[in-house]
């Protein structure tokens, strides 16, 4: 088992940025993270994820170049740094882990979840 928590979230400005932090404890070994959002009235989307070493990251097409994963395994913890925040950023996001060396877009190939962080943009 591994436990998820997300922070970070808050109300940012259009242009502006935030990072977003995934820290994980538990039974921690290699996996994949995913950046998963949720807007209101809206189905779950994939962000991004990164491999176990952070030497390979993906991203949605729509959200190269603003968004970048990164991780630190010594802290169990996996950054999402997101630039010039647009308004339809507005979403929940959550991280969840996959124990697995293949990647994957799909929320249904992941086997854990943290809890969500708000993140807001608006003027």
């Amino acid at each position: 088992q591994v436990q998820l928590v997300e922070s970070g979230g808050g109300l940012m400005q259009p242009g502006g940025s935030l990072r977003l932090t995934c820290k994980a404890s538990g039974h921690t070994f290699a996996y994949i993270v995913g950046w998963f959002r949720q807007a209101l009235g809206k189905e779950r989307e994939f962000v991004g994820r990164i491999n176990w070493t952070g030497s390979s990251t993906y991203y949605a097409d729509s959200l190269k170049g603003r968004f970048t994963i990164s991780r630190d395994n010594s802290k169990n913890t996996v950054y999402l740094q997101m630039n010039s925040l647009k308004p339809e950023d507005t979403a929940v996001y959550y991280c969840a882990a996959r124990y697995s060396a293949v990647g994957t877009n799909s929320s249904a190939d992941y086997n854990y979840w943290g809890q969500g962080t708000q993140v807001t943009v608006s003027s």
